[in-house]
């Protein structure tokens, strides 16, 4: 089974494409509506979906403004970095995209309750305390973002939206057209104005702002990055936390987390993600690619022991050596030695994209070759083989999962093993050795 090559974008503008594939047009699936509002290189409209008369907003680019290939390159960056976020309940879920000979359309969820800025500007300020909570769910966005490997690079009010007008609505990061994956930043006059920009706290409003808050506003803008606040640094300040309990370290990065699910589950079930990850889109997994880039730095297309040691440790994760080759043995599905990139974005895939319907669909008639409804001793065998995987076990296997003893998995069967256990993800919750994490791997400032 083979990957998706890698896409290319073009180099000129002339009918040229953004996405790799060809899609069907927005106006067979959705009714495009009123302008929400504009930016820089895209409108917004308001569209509802035929189907079923749902409500979303579709980001319309205008391809006559993509200029160059790095134009082109950076907005089919942003649709594989929304899809990368989407699951976070503090960032505007992307639904689909499509293309025509003129814009490129970005559908995603629907905040009615205007931007940040907006507000501050209704209610002409915020109190401390109320503050507070905002700058707790930013933080925190900073810090999904950084777990992922990605900086958002253009953080500001009129890019966090509230899904609603209600005054507690929840508070969404959106406009990732200047995100980027991880790298060092290479721009000189960046630099420049990060060593060399006055920081100001003289003028209004500082002098009515507590001094903790300064504190913590100098500790975020700190010229060294060593020294650096990180997101949750950031989570756990005495500003920010008041007489709560702060966390008592950094949540498991996501990569982290997933990894340590991915140990748990059994090999039909590893096997069946592996099957449902190399069907899915470039745009839904480019993020993992990037993340798996970063660790394979021979460019190799696998990880070794001593490149993911040397990875983690560069990131500054403190490991030892059995909780690493732990971690190397949850996701080496083959057993080769090494992690290959199929292996990675097995282990490293969202659940939701476990638990849809057409994936399960998909993962089920790739084992049930006959086609019969029933996954029988002998086809998964053939799958194994298939992976590379020997002494599989494949009669323990098909008892764990077979409710009705007949010696077969039919599809229920299936889908309830698929579905089982996926609700525990999150801060502590497997019982995995593996409690390490990459809070901090992702720390560069997001400028």
């Amino acid at each position: 089974m083979k990957q998706s090559s890698s896409y290319h974008p073009p180099s000129s503008s002339k009918s040229a494409s953004v996405l790799p594939y060809k899609t069907s047009n927005i106006r067979d699936h959705y009714k495009v509506g009123r302008k929400l509002g504009q930016g820089q290189f895209g409108t917004t409209f308001l569209c509802v979906d035929k189907s079923d008369g749902k409500k979303y907003a579709c980001k319309s680019i205008p391809k006559r403004k993509l200029l160059c290939r790095e134009d082109y390159e950076d907005v089919w960056r942003e649709i594989q970095i929304m899809h990368h976020l989407s699951e976070h309940p503090h960032v505007v879920r992307i639904k689909g995209t499509y293309e025509d000979t003129l814009f490129v359309h970005l559908v995603m969820e629907l905040c009615g309750g205007g931007e940040l800025f907006d507000r501050i500007i209704q209610k002409g300020h915020y109190s401390e305390r109320k503050a507070v909570q905002l700058i707790k769910t930013m933080a925190g966005v900073v810090e999904a973002c950084h777990s992922l490997g990605v900086m958002h690079r253009d953080l500001k009010p009129e890019n966090f939206l509230f899904s609603s007008t209600d005054e507690d609505a929840p508070l969404k990061a959106t406009d990732f057209g200047l995100s980027a994956f991880y790298k060092p930043e290479t721009e000189a006059g960046i630099f420049k104005q990060i060593l060399e920009g006055p920081l100001d706290f003289e003028s209004e409003p500082w002098p009515s702002i507590s001094d903790s808050a300064k504190e913590l506003i100098k500790n975020m803008l700190n010229r060294d990055p060593k020294l650096r606040f990180t997101a949750h640094q950031v989570l756990c300040h005495p500003w920010i936390v008041d007489d709560t309990v702060a966390p008592d370290r950094p949540l498991d990065s996501a990569v982290v987390s997933r990894l340590k699910h991915f140990s748990a589950m059994n090999k039909l079930k590893k096997l069946a993600l592996r099957v449902i990850a190399e069907r899915l889109s470039e745009e839904e997994i480019g993020g993992l690619k990037e993340l798996f880039k970063m660790i394979d730095t021979d460019n190799s297309g696998t990880i070794t022991f001593d490149e993911l040691k040397d990875g983690l440790r560069r990131f500054g994760a403190e490991l030892t050596e059995h909780e690493i080759q732990a971690l190397m043995d949850a996701a080496d599905i083959d057993n080769s030695g090494t992690i290959d990139y199929g292996e990675f974005l097995a282990a490293t895939l969202h659940l939701n994209k476990l638990e849809r319907e057409e994936n399960l669909v998909s993962a089920f008639s790739y084992f049930d070759k006959d086609g019969s409804g029933y996954i029988t001793i002998d086809e998964l065998s053939q799958a194994c083989k298939d992976f590379g995987l020997i002494d599989a076990h494949l009669d323990e296997m098909i008892k764990e999962i077979d409710q009705n003893n007949d010696g077969q998995i039919d599809y229920a069967e299936f889908v309830t093993m698929m579905r089982k256990g996926n609700g525990a993800v999150g801060r502590r919750t497997m019982t995995s050795s593996l409690c390490f994490h990459l809070g901090d791997a992702f720390r560069a400032a997001d400028n």
